[in-house]
Formats: C-alpha cells, sequence, structure tokens
C-alpha cells in the first residue's frame, strides 16, 4: 500500500473543483437527489487519483478514497460556513450533520473511481507496450 502525494492533490483538486461546481453544471441536484452530485464527484475525483498512481489497482483505490474524502471534508466546511453566515446557526448545524454522510458518499465512490483509474492506466501502457504487428 503506497500513498501517493501527487495522485492525492490531483484527486483533491478534481474533487473540490467539481464539488463546488456541482450546482452549477447539474441544476437543482441538491433539491431532489442530493446524492446523484457526489457520487459523481467522488467517482471524477477518484478516477482522476487512480489514474495518477502506477502501483496497481488496489493502491489506486487507497488513493482515491484519501483524496474524495479529504476533498469532501474542504467542501463540507465551505458548505457549512457558508450556511452559518447566511441562513444561521441551526440550518448550519444541520448541514455539518448532513456532511458527515455526504464525505461517506463521496468516499465510496472514490474508492471505486481510483479502482477503474489505476486500471484505465494499467490498460493504456499494456498498449503502448506493444510492438506493431
Amino acid at each position: 500500500m503506497e500513498l501517493s502525494v501527487r495522485a492525492i492533490a490531483y484527486g483533491f483538486g478534481a474533487t473540490l473543483v467539481v464539488g463546488l461546481l456541482s450546482g452549477l453544471t447539474v441544476p437543482f441536484t441538491n433539491m431532489t437527489l442530493p446524492t446523484i452530485g457526489y457520487v459523481l464527484t467522488g467517482i471524477i475525483g477518484g478516477l482522476v487519483a487512480g489514474y495518477v498512481v502506477t502501483t496497481g489497482t488496489t493502491d489506486g483505490a487507497i488513493n482515491g478514497l484519501v483524496a474524495t474524502t479529504l476533498g469532501g471534508i474542504f467542501v463540507a466546511i465551505g458548505l457549512v460556513l457558508f450556511n452559518i453566515l447566511f441562513t444561521g446557526l441551526f440550518f448550519g448545524l444541520t448541514t455539518f450533520a448532513a456532511s458527515i454522510v455526504i464525505i461517506v458518499l463521496a468516499g465510496v465512490p472514490g474508492a471505486l473511481g481510483g479502482a477503474l483509474g489505476s486500471m484505465m492506466k494499467n490498460r493504456s501502457a499494456e498498449r503502448a507496450g506493444r510492438p506493431a504487428a
């Protein structure tokens, strides 16, 4: 098991960007199905982290999990602070309770995305190593 700081940083950045922009790109998902945005965010962040890892599928899954969990924590902190400032303490604390569930929901797809990303990287490396006929 190897944690790659570069892979975690790339996955964290992707999770942070997609997590903050998901309301703009997938409108009204927070009102109808709040888990769709976080699952998609987790998969994308995990894919990025897993693609950067070169040591195997298990390491891709672990790095994807760590990257999306860290990204989910920072997105949740931003949402909680935003809600406390603009809607009050009660809604901010409610958002904090919901953000714990959101972090878990983003972490599991992040591990799946990390495994898929590292498998994609291994498959493209195998193709590049094949001699032309």
